[in-house]
């Protein structure tokens, strides 16, 4: 296996939420209803949801930022163990194809403030 792309993003928590609470439609854009809640039912946090942005961007970058992709067609959810992954699907799952991508690396945090994410995609 090779790695066919790399991305990186950082998204400045309170900024992230400013612009959940000034445009409300934007969760339903930017997220699956399974990203927006734990699995107790209850609403992520904006720190989770933010790292979660941040991935989708960073997987974005590691597909070399096409024109086109959806964001609800990139899911981040995690293990039971707590370890990241992402499902894509539509156009996410389009581009992947056409690079070779078959496995997905992704990593999450959050602190001080900041939220960051970094993406590897294997082929």
């Amino acid at each position: 296996m090779s790695i066919i792309g790399v991305g990186i993003d950082v998204a400045e928590i309170d900024r992230f939420a400013a612009s959940l609470e000034r445009t409300p439609a934007l969760a339903r854009r930017l997220f699956r209803e399974s990203e927006l809640l734990l699995p107790s039912g209850e609403r992520r946090g904006v720190a989770s949801l933010a790292a979660r942005f941040a991935a989708k961007e960073a997987l974005a970058k590691a597909l070399g930022a096409p024109a086109g992709l959806y964001w609800t067609d990139a899911e981040v959810w995690c293990e039971d163990s707590g370890q990241p992954r992402l499902r894509v699907t539509g156009t996410v799952a389009a581009r992947a194809a056409e690079l070779g991508v078959r496995a997905w690396h992704v990593s999450l945090s959050h602190d001080a403030g900041v939220a960051s994410a970094v993406v590897v995609a294997e082929g």
